[in-house]
């Protein structure tokens, strides 16, 4: 037999084989591993609403508007995202402005601005997670600061007692990763879905 046939014989049995084991097998055993022990993660962390309707995912962010792109009043509202058209997470990514970049400087004064006037508070009481968007665009996280800063507005458009939003938002924080790695935050779908159980 030709040495160079014999060569390519055993390169595509080769592949043939690596491919059914890595390709397919390996792909398998970790899918079903992932179903056995994790099917909440391994099926992407989805959250359903009141009716058993899928609404969103724990890892991903999504904004509450109307049809004219404007914040809904009544929700709690996320940080700004640079995905795509925002919350794109077929488009996940930052803006790529640095901090010294002019546009984001303008950018970020706006949404202070925008932010300062939507509720009700001075502009430097605006949190930095509040005119920021994450390395991803999609953060489905924001501070308890910019919870707490949208609790006043949420309470008074629902007919519900400061006091009573501000203890849901409190409940509703997650605390640093293993006690010390990241920061405290609050799952904005989470929140509002929590918040429509409590004024059904």
């Amino acid at each position: 037999m030709n040495p160079t046939t014999r060569t390519f014989g055993v390169a595509l049995r080769a592949m043939a084989v690596f491919t059914v084991v890595l390709g397919l097998g390996y792909t398998f055993a970790v899918t079903g591993l992932g179903q056995l022990l994790l099917p909440d993660r391994a099926n992407g962390s989805l959250i359903a609403n009141a009716d058993g309707e899928t609404v969103g995912s724990a890892l991903l962010g999504q904004s509450f508007t109307d049809a004219d792109s404007l914040p809904l009043p009544l929700y709690f509202q996320p940080r700004p995202s640079a995905a795509g058209d925002g919350y794109d997470a077929g488009a996940s990514s930052g803006s790529n402005l640095g901090p010294n970049s002019p546009d984001l400087v303008a950018l970020v004064a706006d949404r202070r601005a925008a932010i300062a006037a939507f509720e009700s508070v001075a502009p430097e009481d605006v949190p930095a997670d509040a005119v920021t968007a994450s390395g991803s665009g999609l953060d489905p996280h924001i501070s308890p600061a910019y919870a707490l800063l949208q609790a006043p507005r949420v309470a008074a458009a629902r007919g519900l007692a400061t006091a009573e939003v501000e203890a849901l938002v409190t409940s509703r924080m997650q605390a640093r990763d293993l006690g010390f790695l990241g920061e405290e935050r609050v799952n904005v779908l989470e929140l509002n879905l929590a918040l429509d159980r409590l004024t059904e």
